[in-house]
């Protein structure tokens, strides 16, 4: 994509994080913007940091509800005509291994994780085929590379985006619409700090692995969405975001057979 001015821009999850700090910088760069969440208070709260400087509208959607993300994307167009942008940012985090994980647990975060990437893909995707040049980013997750104990779920739903966008990509290969994945590792965000705990999890455990993670996430939002931009400013396939997210993709190809079981022990012995 060769600017970002006067660009359509969706972003899902603006509310915090990740996704209010690409609002920001793509509000800075001169794109509009239809902001979604699912907490309306956040979503104020992004517009107004915004402070006017953009036309920008709030949509409080959940994403994992596929009704609502058509109504969504019909809003979009009537109220901005067109979107060249879409960044697929929201997601969700829980605590507890399997055996603690309810399956109505499961299913929501694989509706938001999973689901709510091919919901937006599919509903958007016929407005960003209009455009002479159109991007997609899905934001990921290192759990999409390598696998951990405590995160069957989590992974499972980060595995899944990444194969929907690799595949995506091939078939809009020679397309207008761009297609990144992103794979974010230590990236400040509340993520971890909001993550759900399972209801038979033990809750001393839990708020090890919390404080584990408090920790190791040291790279500014700011940081993680100016390299997003880039990535989509030169159509990159593929953004690794902190050496750690580097560190692991690099493992996992060396010793694809024993690289979660090192990262486990690592882990293990910091906490």
């Amino acid at each position: 994509m060769r600017t970002i001015k006067d660009q359509v821009a969706v972003v899902t999850g603006a509310g915090s994080g990740i996704g209010r700090a690409i609002s920001l910088q793509l509000a800075q760069l001169g794109a509009q913007l239809a902001l979604a969440d699912v907490n309306e208070q956040g979503l104020q709260e992004t517009q107004q940091l915004l402070d006017g400087r953009t036309e920008c509208r709030r949509y409080v959607v959940d994403v994992g509800d596929a009704g609502a993300v058509e109504a969504f994307a019909q809003n979009v167009e009537q109220h901005f005509g067109r979107v060249s942008i879409l960044v697929n940012n929201a997601g969700v985090a829980m605590i507890g291994d399997f055996a603690d994980v309810s399956l109505a647990e499961i299913e929501w975060l694989l509706n938001i994780n999973f689901w709510g990437v091919v919901h937006c893909c599919k509903f958007l995707l016929p407005l960003l085929r209009r455009e002479p040049e159109a991007h997609i980013v899905n934001v990921c997750s290192v759990s999409a590379l390598l696998a951990l104990a405590g995160q069957t779920h989590y992974a499972a739903s980060k595995f899944a985006v990444r194969g929907f966008t690799e595949a995506l990509q091939q078939e809009l290969l020679k397309s207008n619409v761009k297609v990144t994945s992103v794979y974010p590792a230590g990236v400040r965000t509340p993520l971890v700090t909001n993550a759900r705990v399972a209801a038979s999890a033990n809750l001393a455990d839990a708020a090890e692995v919390k404080g584990l993670f408090a920790h190791l996430n040291v790279i500014p939002v700011d940081k993680a969405a100016h390299l997003i931009i880039n990535a989509i400013l030169q159509d990159k396939s593929r953004l690794m975001i902190g050496s750690h997210a580097r560190m692991l993709d690099a493992l996992q190809r060396l010793f694809p057979s024993r690289a979660s079981s090192i990262i486990t022990g690592m882990l293990r012995r910091l906490s």
